[in-house]
């Protein structure tokens, strides 16, 4: 396989800053979560059909059945996520739900070990142990044992463990195809899923005021093509268990966001809980040989 022009963890890094904003358009949206989500892949897919039809759709050609079953499976995935998921922000904080979505490595250690066959060092099972922890104390003083609340919780796990499931998918078909015709078919799906979602709920596609339509296309621009893209296309390169890990940040910046926009305070442990998730990302990227060799040569030019 080529090398990538750029490291993997570039891409990732703006895909994470872009998805944390997310929560903060669906929450500003007037708009029942179905209708949000389609939308939201209506406008990415319609955004991406100029370039997808100029250069890219003779490729559709060489995609094999299995490519179209894993591609079916990750785009029905990816719709019922984000149903799913934005339901739970009409029940639960911002923090506890995108704490609780973004707790895809509990999911992507076994779904890999068990599909893909890949090894866990201690390492990448110790950060994933430390970055969990982190986000379960970022939401602490939020989590519910009952109510509502609870049932906003239960929700987003759910989507937590769709989106990884659509990553899982994604990991096999997208080292076959490009990025462009891979991220189309599968938007494509999901719209289309969603669409008879919509239908059988009797949800309304319009009309809906002028700055809900601009957070339906902020939605489209920045956490999905932005974000989602940018994941599908460093999965290529890297394994689903380096974006489980990365994801992981993205609580941290809807709290903060939902602390401005919507007065959600920000608690100690949500702050400390954010330092833990950072020390657990850190320790996953950073190669520990390298930090060894750094500092085996500060010990001897002290000799």
């Amino acid at each position: 396989m080529e090398k990538p022009k750029i490291h993997p963890y570039i891409p990732i890094l703006i895909g994470v800053i872009s998805i944390s904003l997310s929560a903060i358009f669906v929450k500003l949206a007037e708009a029942e979560s179905g209708v949000i989500a389609f939308y939201r892949l209506l406008f990415s897919v319609l955004i991406m059909s100029p370039l997808f039809f100029y250069k890219y759709s003779h490729e559709l050609k060489e995609l094999t059945k299995r490519d179209w079953v894993f591609s079916s499976i990750a785009g029905i995935f990816l719709a019922f996520h984000f149903i799913l998921w934005f339901e739970s922000l009409n029940y639960t904080s911002v923090a506890s739900s995108t704490v609780l979505v973004t707790l895809q490595p509990l999911f992507a250690f076994i779904g890999t070990y068990f599909f893909f066959k890949e090894k866990l060092s201690v390492k990448t099972i110790l950060s994933g142990i430390i970055a969990i922890m982190g986000s379960f104390l970022i939401s602490w003083g939020d989590f519910k044992v009952s109510g509502s609340a609870l049932y906003g919780d239960l929700l987003a796990l759910i989507a937590c463990g769709l989106i990884t499931g659509y990553l899982l998918f994604g990991q096999d078909v997208r080292k076959r195809i490009s990025l462009v015709t891979y991220t189309m078919v599968v938007y494509s799906i999901s719209t289309i899923c969603l669409f008879l979602y919509v239908l059988v709920k009797g949800e309304s596609f319009g009309p809906y005021p002028p700055m809900t339509w601009i957070w339906f296309l902020l939605l489209a621009i920045i956490p999905n093509l932005l974000g989602h893209t940018l994941f599908n296309w460093a999965v290529k390169w890297v394994s689903t268990n380096v974006i489980s890990i990365a994801v992981l940040f993205e609580p941290i910046g809807a709290a903060a966001l939902a602390y401005f926009i919507f007065a959600e305070r920000l608690m100690i442990s949500q702050i400390t809980g954010g330092l833990i998730v950072i020390i657990g990302i850190l320790l996953f990227v950073i190669d520990i040989k390298i930090i060894k060799k750094f500092f085996r040569k500060i010990l001897d030019s002290k000799k």
